[in-house]
């Protein structure tokens, strides 16, 4: 039954009512709690007890009364994310990724004021980069809080997550700005980190609620995987622009003045886009009206809080220790984005011995990491279109991209990155021109975008009912590199030297190179041995009922669900 308020279907007997909730179930792979693969059709007694939240709910309610459930009202139904027009999702999209990259600053802003927090707070950097505990404790921060709150988001949406971890982004700009000591600092920065991270997990997400299908989402998330580079990149840059005509609080204090005036205008431009509490709130406005009957299918299939949180850290753990491609990925990331983080500490130290330039010329030969990324993101729409291609010679799936197919660019990128850093570590010499080592730091940049979206993509098509707790592992990995790698950068360069340092980081990278070597060789194998890929592969169906869902399955790393109901 249809009407303006939406579309819903009436369910006759009790027995009717448990089949329609049993077939419901597959509607939300990401948020089932199995601690893993069934051991067993019938599962074992941890995840039938784990599964059993969502279910009870539901089955209760269906006890008690008739339940009808509301739909979308027809395929045209313009508060379906999807029905949305494309100037306003490029709107949302961009506007997103522009929360990412201001979001992502402070990580780097941070070390364009070493210098005067080394003098204000009386803190050596000679032998050990004290200073660099703050950049540890942001990507802590970073690398925990997401599974704490992201999961936690499930049920209240995609905007009450943005703006709450937005706010408490800005909030704790405010104690960095007037540490009066440097321990305040690492423990503000922990919690800035985490609310940052909360909110960048969110924008892929809201991606794939909006666009349909890899094709149109292909572009969107090669900018949103830029922007999740480059906003980190772009840091050390803002910061010393402020710095070197200001303190180094004023790198917090304008960050927030521009953070905290740009609110309003994101609270104009974003709304709601994850389906199942889009139509959550439809059931909720019938209910008010009148009609007590009226359920959304995500309302009444959905376990605890506590259930998701204890998922939400088991599942990747696991899956970090005892998965292949899991392990070998999240070093082969990690290592990249420690590098990124490592170069804060790096650059300024080649840059300022070899060619003495000051703490803003360093920081624009940094610029070179996003202008490196930005190529990366106009050259991924190419590899897009090989994965989707794939789909023609699949032949264990017909019709479906070949997973290893997100490879085929992330070899010759893994390769550059690789180059990038030899290249970095051998021209720096002053006798080059400063340009040389920088085009360097370009090629590390170009592949640290390249691996970054490998990962998240490889990962989301192999795993694809555990891809958020296989994207949760990767980042956490991830995060913990660029929290405690860049605290060894003075001790390598000093006893290295500056040749020598960068090539045992080449070395390194290349060894992590052969990971998705071996994936592209052993890749369907591996995948038929390993007990989480063979039983997270969605059938015909359950694809289906994805592609046409406003769930998120492509972000970094965070939980996301399929409870939308078409």
């Amino acid at each position: 039954m249809a009407n303006s308020s939406g579309a819903l279907e009436r369910v006759g007997s009790r027995k009717e009512q448990y089949e329609e909730a049993e077939s419901l179930k597959p509607e939300i792979p990401e948020t089932d709690l199995e601690d893993g693969p069934r051991q067993s059709s019938a599962g074992t007694q941890e995840q039938q007890l784990e599964g059993s939240e969502g279910e009870r709910g539901l089955a209760e309610k269906q006890a008690r009364q008739d339940v009808e459930f509301v739909d979308w009202n027809g395929p045209n139904d313009l508060e379906n994310p999807f029905n949305w027009s494309r100037s306003y999702k490029w709107t949302l999209t961009l506007t997103t990724c522009f929360i990412s990259i201001l979001t992502g600053l402070p990580a780097g802003a941070y070390s364009a004021g070493n210098n005067d927090m080394s003098r204000e707070f009386h803190i050596s950097q000679s032998g050990f980069p004290h200073l660099a505990w703050a950049t540890a404790s942001w990507n802590m921060g970073a690398a925990l809080m997401p599974l704490i709150f992201v999961p936690l988001t499930e049920n209240t949406g995609r905007m009450p997550g943005y703006f709450a971890s937005y706010i408490l982004f800005l909030i704790w700009l405010i104690p960095s700005a007037t540490a009066p000591n440097f321990a305040t600092l690492v423990v503000t920065r922990f919690f800035g980190g985490g609310a940052s991270s909360v909110s960048i997990n969110l924008v892929g997400g809201s991606i794939t609620d909006i666009w349909k299908g890899e094709k149109d989402r292909s572009v969107p998330m090669s900018i949103f995987g830029m922007t999740s580079v480059i906003g980190i990149a772009l840091g050390p840059f803002i910061g010393g622009a402020i710095n070197s005509g200001l303190n180094w609080r004023w790198i917090y204090w304008v960050q927030l003045i521009v953070d905290a005036g740009l609110l309003p205008v994101f609270w104009f431009i974003l709304r709601e886009t994850r389906g199942d509490v889009i139509l959550a709130r439809r059931a909720k406005k019938l209910r008010k009206q009148g009609r007590t009957n009226a359920y959304a299918k995500s309302e009444l299939n959905k376990g605890s809080v506590i259930e998701e949180l204890k998922i939400s850290f088991k599942r990747p753990t696991k899956m970090l220790l005892t998965e292949f491609v899991v392990i070998s990925f999240t070093l082969w990331v990690s290592f990249a984005w420690g590098i990124l983080f490592l170069f804060q500490s790096s650059i300024p130290l080649v840059f300022s011995s070899l060619y003495g330039f000051g703490m803003f010329p360093t920081m624009l030969v940094q610029l070179a990491l996003s202008i490196g990324a930005v190529i990366a993101t106009i050259v991924n729409p190419f590899a897009d279109r090989l994965y989707l291609k794939s789909a023609k010679r699949n032949k264990d799936a017909p019709g479906r991209p070949i997973p290893e197919a997100r490879l085929y660019f992330a070899v010759p990128g893994s390769l550059i990155f690789t180059v990038g850093l030899f290249w970095y570590g051998w021209s720096s010499y002053s006798s080059l021109p400063w340009i040389v080592p920088a085009l360097g730091i370009g090629c590390v940049g170009f592949g640290i975008y390249e691996i970054y979206m490998a990962v998240v993509n490889y990962l989301s098509d192999a795993y694809e009912k555990y891809t958020a707790s296989a994207l949760s592992a990767a980042s956490l990995g991830r995060n913990t590199f660029g929290a405690f790698l860049p605290l060894a950068a003075p001790a390598l360069y000093d006893n290295l030297g500056f040749n020598w340092a960068s090539s045992l980081l080449g070395f390194i990278g290349l060894v992590l190179s052969f990971a998705p070597v071996i994936l592209l060789i052993k890749g369907p194998t591996i995948r038929q041995r390993s007990p989480f890929m063979s039983e997270s592969t969605y059938d015909e169906g359950e694809a289906e009922s994805r592609q046409n869902s406003s769930a998120s399955r492509r972000s970094t790393p965070r939980r996301q669900s399929s409870g939308q109901v078409r």
